[in-house]
């Protein structure tokens, strides 16, 4: 299994959300960390999908009972719910981690559930934010989520057609004027498009020049 790492960027990310739906994004964010944690310690498949099948009801249930005692599903109810976006909706989320319990060799299938799966978190996003229409949210979620994985994966050739995958997704995603509400995403989208140039095993500096001049064009222009 992959071990999925937090995006060291993230504070600077969220503060491109407006101040009023940040929480949204973050608590969001919050839920794919929680799921990828559970799969980074889920060494039984089996084990692996009971887990994974109380996130999914436990999500659904957001939309009828109170929230358990769990911060990332508390956080949903608190800052995600009250904007239209109901526990139900959030459930693709899951499914798309599930794809890693699921399949022991990641295909060309098997990747694009994956992607489209976890990918949701964006559309997800994306509506709680009021992003435009016209913002590429679902092909910026997908290459986000391909690209991280493909940097957390040890096969180099299921690594290699992740990359293959997110790059015309990421493509689209900077292609794109992004709307004042919808830059945090694209800011996450542009972050991983600069992560396919890195060579297998390297990560980012936090205050690398380039990317922080990336980003503040971005932030600036939505390009």
């Amino acid at each position: 299994m992959p071990t999925i790492d937090t995006d060291p960027w993230r504070p600077i990310v969220l503060a491109y959300a407006p101040a009023a739906r940040r929480g949204a994004l973050s608590a969001l964010l919050a839920l794919d960390d929680r799921l990828a944690d559970l799969i980074r310690t889920t060494s039984e498949p089996a084990l692996g999908q009971l887990r994974l099948a109380w996130w999914r009801e436990a999500l659904a249930r957001l939309d009828s009972q109170s929230p358990p005692s769990e911060p990332a599903l508390q956080g949903l109810a608190m800052s995600v719910l009250p904007l239209g976006i109901s526990g139900e909706s959030l459930v693709p989320i899951v499914h798309g981690w599930e794809v890693l319990i699921e399949e022991p060799e990641l295909g060309l299938a098997a990747l694009r559930r994956f992607g489209e799966g976890r990918g949701h978190l964006f559309v997800a996003a994306g509506a709680a934010m009021a992003a435009a229409s016209g913002d590429p949210v679902a092909a910026a979620g997908q290459g986000w989520a391909l690209v991280d994985l493909a940097r957390n994966l040890r096969a180099p050739i299921e690594a290699a057609e992740a990359r293959a995958m997110a790059t015309p997704l990421l493509d689209e995603a900077a292609a794109a004027r992004w709307s004042r509400n919808g830059r945090a995403l694209g800011a996450l989208a542009h972050l991983a498009r600069m992560d396919l140039r890195l060579p297998d095993g390297m990560h980012p500096h936090k205050g690398a020049p380039h990317r922080v001049g990336r980003l503040l064009w971005h932030r600036l222009t939505g390009k």
